[in-house]
């Protein structure tokens, strides 16, 4: 009776095709129809505007276009994240062998020598014509199927999928990761050098006002105490360079880094070719954020790992029912001769239907589903905060974004404005109407605002890279790789 009742489940639960566990479903991620900034953003009077997809090509760069192209291409983390991909495969591929049948193929054969002083040799040996020397010689056909009943099996599946598609996006999000910070570090690299012109340009600047006031003082003209004055200033700003240089060092080394090269490696190249610091392109397709589920490769892998521990809630569950497995041998076997091997008389065969049910373990099994429930909620909770934090991560873009072109633009009338009244200082100086001081004074304002300008452009330049980052620019989100999600 209770093969019977097994085997009238395990036919109807193949019919049926059920799983045991909950059915995944996406969670709700609330999110407002436009972001805050976004109106600020669309009204920027931007020169150029940029591919979504290939976003680094609207700063109109071509040496930054070409790095971040081959730091996509060379990028050591990008490797890891493609061998992550590549083990999540596998994954995925042992989780499907597990559904299907599997069997081997076995053979042997074997000499032995009887011993004659054991009970048995003894006994075998008063026989007449007793041979010593045996041989055996055996070939089996085996093949076993455990009966996914219940759907554990096929629950495993849907963890082991739902993690290979986890990889598949990490790997984006690592892509993107290195075109944005590839592109952040150019940028970086170039607001540096454009400060060090600043830097340089005021020494030349100190060095002529030092060398005519000196030669003023050698005609008994300007006091001791100006010429002091004059090298304390020129001083200072030579001061500043040092700590330029070493930024600049450090930049260029991560970039080499970033290409998988060794530090040093384009150090020359991006030294001889220092270029301006690039302006940042519009963005014409910033969409919503209900938008950042789809672009954004981060949030789909925090939705598939969600994905993925729900299926092993009902992988745990699994375990509560009896597991239902098919096993059969065909072959043959002889000790005469390896050439009756194949004869008839030399044929076995057997099938097993086999039972395993963990009755009396219940406890270990509720134990089980409740840390498979646990890891769940830990999913959705980080998946909800990885929506907000996408959200956060555009709105500061945008905000920063926009509030540093907005500094860039008046600190470069401000530039303009300090660089008339300097030249007016000086001359007033030379006149005899001003002091020294006046201008020392406004050489210091304008090398303030020159420098505060470079950093305003680099910092509007970054802010439009780390935009494009939030929104997941930089790939195209294809129905296969942004998963299509129930």
């Amino acid at each position: 009776m209770l093969k019977r009742t097994l085997l009238m489940a395990a036919v109807a639960g193949l019919a049926a095709g059920c799983a045991v566990g909950p059915d995944y479903l996406r969670p709700d991620a609330p999110l407002p129809q436009r972001y805050l900034g976004q109106p600020a953003v669309e009204q920027r009077a931007a020169s150029a505007s940029a591919d979504f997809a290939t976003w680094w090509e609207g700063f109109g760069d071509p040496q930054l276009s070409r790095l971040v192209t081959l730091a996509l291409e060379q990028n050591l983390d990008l490797a890891q994240a493609s061998a992550r991909v590549a083990q999540a495969q596998a994954g995925l591929g042992a989780a499907n062998a597990a559904l299907l049948p599997s069997g081997n193929i076995s053979a042997q054969g074997a000499r032995a020598y009887q011993s004659v002083e054991t009970p048995v040799g003894q006994i075998l040996n008063s026989r007449p014509g007793f041979d010593r020397y045996g041989n055996a010689y055996e070939a089996d056909l085996a093949a076993s199927w455990e009966l996914d009943i219940f759907g554990g099996l096929r629950r495993g599946r849907e963890a082991a999928l739902a993690e290979y598609q986890a990889s598949q996006a990490g790997a984006v999000a690592t892509r993107l990761a290195v075109a944005a910070q590839t592109a952040d570090i150019y940028v970086g690299i170039r607001g540096l050098q454009t400060r060090l012109q600043v830097a340089r340009r005021q020494v030349r600047t100190q060095q002529d006002l030092l060398a005519t006031i000196n030669q003023l003082h050698a005609q008994g003209l300007a006091a001791e105490l100006q010429v002091r004055q004059a090298e304390g200033a020129l001083a200072q700003v030579r001061a500043s360079i040092p700590v330029l240089e070493a930024g600049l060092d450090t930049a260029m080394n991560a970039l080499d880094v970033m290409l998988g090269t060794p530090p040093g490696t384009h150090r020359d190249q991006l030294a001889v070719n220092s270029g301006a610091i690039p302006a940042a392109p519009r963005i014409d397709d910033s969409g919503s954020p209900g938008d950042l589920l789809r672009r954004r490769p981060d949030l789909i892998v925090a939705e598939r790992r969600l994905a993925a521990a729900n299926a092993r809630i009902g992988a745990a569950i699994a375990e509560y029912y009896p597991k239902l497995s098919l096993t059969g041998l065909i072959g043959s076997a002889t000790s005469v001769s390896a050439g009756n091997l194949f004869s008839g008389g030399a044929s076995q065969a057997s099938g097993v239907l086999g039972l395993r049910w963990r009755l009396f373990d219940f406890g270990r099994i509720n134990a089980q589903i409740g840390q498979a429930k646990g890891q769940e909620a830990e999913a959705l909770a980080a998946y909800r905060l990885a929506v907000l934090h996408a959200a956060e991560d555009v709105e500061n873009a945008f905000s920063v974004l926009v509030k540093r072109e907005d500094q860039a633009e008046i600190l470069t009338q401000g530039v303009d404005s300090l660089g008339r009244a300097r030249a007016a200082s000086y001359a007033a100086y030379q006149n005899g109407v001003v002091s020294l001081i006046e201008v020392l004074q406004a050489d210091e304002n304008l090398l303030r605002a020159a420098d505060a300008q470079a950093q305003a452009q680099t910092e509007s330049a970054r802010a439009a890279i780390a935009a494009f980052k939030a929104l997941g620019g930089g790939w195209h989100p294809r129905p296969s790789e942004a998963v299509a999600l129930k």
